[in-house]
């Protein structure tokens, strides 16, 4: 799939003060401006946070209602339920609360739905056996703001609820007795409102460590796992979750939480970075909730035995394993699906009974960014369907679903990613009238677009200016790795790796070689052939080889020089 590349406008007076005022290279500056990064103070926050940088807890909605309730369950030592998630965001933000209100006195017990028979959020039947196991109250994290019906319930059973979430309000908040919830419509003191579930629930433990006149080493100590569930959660790394995660990787080196220094062994990374938990980290810990094993990946992160931490990861390992071995073959079959058909509808919508309700989701992903199409994918057990489904810019996948409700059960989501339940007999007139849709939408237009932030040339690729990036990390949504464009370079080599997978080169500028690797970018190597002239965007990295360090660009795409 070709992309559209478009240029960054650069306002080279404001990358000249910046590059003199704080000595930085010319790459850095720019890649600062162009992300709107041109205060003073803003800067110094971005490259070098602090424990200071953090906000005011208690400008939070509910946060005084919810410290209030929390400390007189601490002193009255109430039978108090942590009711989380499965994904690294739930599980992380059970770990810190659980952990965290232990320091407090207070030994809170956890509920963790299972992904495959219960599904997202709270149930009543979750909810009557809390009431069975004496519970008086629940505390929610990464989830429970949509739980109207379900925090009814609960309140009838003389439970109170306490709801720490990140995702969108419904129109009437549930009835719980505190909502801290920075997506809340009458939220307007909090200077930030994309906090993963992690961080909301960091921010509940330093309000009351705060009230409690605790050192603020006591909630800064878990960074490195709100760190892990921040960065995993794919909210934007700006503001407040940056410097959760800058403050959190700096503990992750060094972190004294067993699970999480046995499973940074198992991944096997030399760097300890953003990458390093978005790949290494986080789907060994999310194959445990889609395989239906949730709670083994926070047994991992309380566990204060190593070799205990060990055997566990052990078992995350081999979920992982198996999850990706489901993945592979749920993918194959549904290209064959896709080439079957031709491809020639203007989006993707698959069914089968073979298929695993947990892992669809990343598969439905993986069609998306290959055909550029949005992308559905259903598994049924017996008449009843679970779907998961991926959306490209540009095109609102629950906008759709919204229009598609007559044919479904259940839907929920947002613009990009989405998830649903349909009965089978109306699986063909949801496919057809979701076609109708998205053709009359008319996405034919809509391209990926690379976003470049500089052209350059050889002069500003050096070791020091390279590593000198590093600075920007973490790298994640709302600051993605920059992106630079080398242009008129000749091929000096070029072959396909890995079974025509990935694509490596050596390109020249003149006399001067560079390194270039594209994964996933195997095709290409059928396209050029060497002594072509080609322009090349792609990221910058250091790579190490015979103890030797030298520049190599990783490669987003390809074209012809003009």
């Amino acid at each position: 799939m070709r992309k559209k590349w478009e240029y960054k406008d650069v306002d080279s007076e404001k990358v000249k003060e910046i590059r003199e005022k704080f000595n930085v290279s010319n790459l850095l500056a720019t890649v600062l401006v162009n992300r709107d990064i041109t205060d003073e103070k803003e800067i110094e926050v971005f490259l070098n946070p602090t424990r200071n940088d953090f906000h005011d807890p208690y400008l939070m909605p509910d946060m005084k209602i919810a410290v209030e309730r929390i400390i007189k369950a601490i002193n009255n030592q109430e039978k108090v339920i942590i009711y989380g998630d499965y994904d690294v965001d739930g599980i992380t933000s059970i770990t810190v609360l659980k952990k965290f209100l232990k320091t407090c006195g207070l030994d809170a017990g956890y509920y963790i739905p299972n992904r495959l028979n219960e599904g997202y959020g709270l149930n009543k039947v979750a909810i009557d056996k809390i009431k069975e196991d004496g519970y008086t109250l629940i505390i929610t994290v990464d989830c429970g703001i949509s739980g109207i019906e379900e925090i009814e319930y609960a309140n009838s059973l003389g439970i109170e609820t306490i709801v720490t979430d990140h995702h969108e309000p419904m129109e009437t908040l549930p009835p719980a007795l505190a909502v801290v919830d920075l997506k809340r419509k009458d939220n307007t003191t909090y200077p930030f409102n994309s906090l993963a579930g992690c961080g909301v629930v960091f921010k509940l433990t330093q309000a009351i460590g705060m009230e409690l006149k605790m050192d603020e080493k006591e909630y800064l100590k878990y960074l490195d796992i709100v760190c892990v569930g921040t960065i995993s959660d794919i909210v934007p790394l700006v503001d407040e979750n940056r410097v959760i995660a800058k403050l959190g990787l700096k503990l992750v080196e060094v972190t004294k939480n067993p699970g999480l220094r046995a499973l940074l062994k198992a991944a096997g990374y030399k760097q300890i970075n953003s990458n390093t938990i978005s790949f290494g980290i986080a789907p060994r810990i999310n194959a445990c909730g889609r395989m239906g094993y949730e709670e083994e990946a926070l047994k991992l992160f309380l566990t204060e035995n190593i070799v205990d931490a060990e055997n566990i990861t052990e078992k995350l390992n081999k979920y992982n394993r198996d999850r990706q071995e489901i993945e592979k073959n749920i993918f194959d079959e549904a290209i064959k699906m896709i080439e079957k058909d031709d491809n020639a509808s203007n989006s993707i919508v698959l069914g089968s009974y073979n298929w695993h309700h947990g892992v669809i989701g990343i598969v439905s992903s993986k069609i998306t960014e290959m055909y550029y199409k949005p992308s559905i994918l259903v598994c049924f057990d017996g008449e009843e369907g679970k779907g998961s489904g991926r959306s490209i810019q540009g095109f609102d996948l629950h906008e759709a679903l919204v229009n598609m409700s007559k044919h479904l059960e259940k839907y929920g989501g947002h613009e990009m990613a989405v998830g649903l339940s349909l009965h089978k007999k109306n699986f063909n007139r949801f496919k057809n009238d979701f076609e109708k849709y998205v053709t009359e939408k008319d996405i034919s237009d809509l391209v990926p677009i690379l976003e470049i932030d500089k052209q350059i040339g050889m002069k500003e690729i050096e070791i020091d200016t390279v590593k000198e990036l590093d600075l920007l990390e973490p790298f994640g949504e709302s600051n993605r790795r920059p992106v630079f464009v080398y242009k008129n370079l000749k091929i000096d080599s070029i072959r396909a790796l890995s079974d025509g997978k990935h694509l490596k080169m050596t390109l020249k500028d003149g006399n001067s070689l560079i390194n270039a690797i594209g994964f996933n970018m195997g095709s290409f190597s059928k396209e050029y052939m060497i002594g072509d002239k080609v322009d090349v965007a792609g990221t910058l990295e250091i790579n190490s080889f015979n103890g030797r360090d030298f520049v190599q660009i990783n490669m987003k795409d390809i074209m012809k020089s003009f």
